[in-house]
């Protein structure tokens, strides 16, 4: 893709992502959903509804033979303050096809409504789901893009600090490890982001961990403690304000010695994968050959 096309599809994406932002939090909501069963339900792919304890989520499954050993938990994004398994069928759809796994999708309680610690203790309640269900830790494999990222991040570290065993890997997609925002690229990129800008990443902030301290691990995971993790892969676009959140946890997991690979996709914003075309394709294939490598 040349530079001119590069530009011409960053418009169109900054024109939809401007249709579905809303200063009203239900109806930014509303709109993400609306997009979701669009764009993400495939007839080839079954969207079951199940109940956790109150919580409701999904599992996204090819109606095809496929691999039943081991599963996906995708922790969704949206700044935790929207998003939902709905809308997530734009990254879980893809993952579920290009990996023939099943991917568990779970509905979170979203702030400013259920603020710190509501996702958290909830991402711990689908772990549990699935351990429940009888699947090992080491038959799972994390998955997350932006706050979900985060989410994933944040339970490994709860995992470990329970001396619980840890999954068998983490992919990561444009992951928001870092609430401080400490960053430079979010400084760097704001201007070329076409979905992200400083007053949202400060609102959603504000919405999930108002009065909290920022550096606390749990809510910005680059803080954490991350040795003994397992294999991570990290996709993140070299236009978007989080790409120091990548880079610099690509870095802190080579320091605690965990095998990790980041992708940096020249020309792409957040969470790229989302949208329907090629280079998102390849991406998820990417995603499905690291899945493979680390279960054989």
């Amino acid at each position: 893709m040349n530079e001119k096309q590069n530009q011409g599809l960053m418009n169109v994406i900054r024109k939809v992502h401007g249709m579905v932002e809303h200063p009203d939090i239900d109806k930014h909501r509303q709109s993400q959903d609306r997009i979701g069963a669009l764009l993400g339900t495939e007839k080839t792919v079954e969207y079951i509804p199940v109940e956790v304890e109150g919580m409701s989520g999904e599992w996204v499954r090819v109606k095809r033979a496929h691999m039943k050993k081991y599963v996906i938990l995708y922790c969704h994004g949206g700044g935790y303050s929207t998003g939902s398994t709905v809308y997530a069928r734009t990254l879980t759809t893809k993952l579920a096809e290009s990996t023939s796994m099943d991917v568990f999708c779970f509905n979170y309680r979203l702030a400013p409504e259920h603020p710190y610690p509501a996702a958290a203790e909830d991402a711990q309640k689908a772990w549990n789901y699935l351990m429940y269900l009888g699947y090992g830790a080491r038959d799972v494999i994390v998955a997350g893009d932006s706050a979900g990222g985060n989410m994933a991040l944040s339970l490994l570290l709860r995992i470990k600090d329970q001396r619980r065993i840890l999954p068998r890997g983490m992919v990561l997609l444009s992951p928001w490890t870092d609430l401080t925002a400490s960053g430079k690229s979010h400084t760097t990129k704001e201007a070329l982001d076409p979905v992200l800008n400083h007053a949202y990443l400060m609102e959603m902030t504000h919405n999930y961990a108002q009065g909290q301290d920022l550096n606390d691990p749990y809510i910005s995971p680059l803080f954490g403690d991350m040795t003994g993790f397992p294999p991570t892969y990290i996709q993140v676009g070299d236009n978007e304000m989080l790409l120091s959140d990548s880079t610099n946890l690509h870095k802190k997991l080579v320091k605690a010695n965990v095998s990790v690979k980041i992708d940096v996709y020249k020309g792409m914003w957040h969470v790229f994968q989302m949208s329907p075309f090629k280079t998102a394709y390849e991406a998820m294939e990417k995603n499905a050959e690291f899945i493979f490598d680390i279960c054989r």
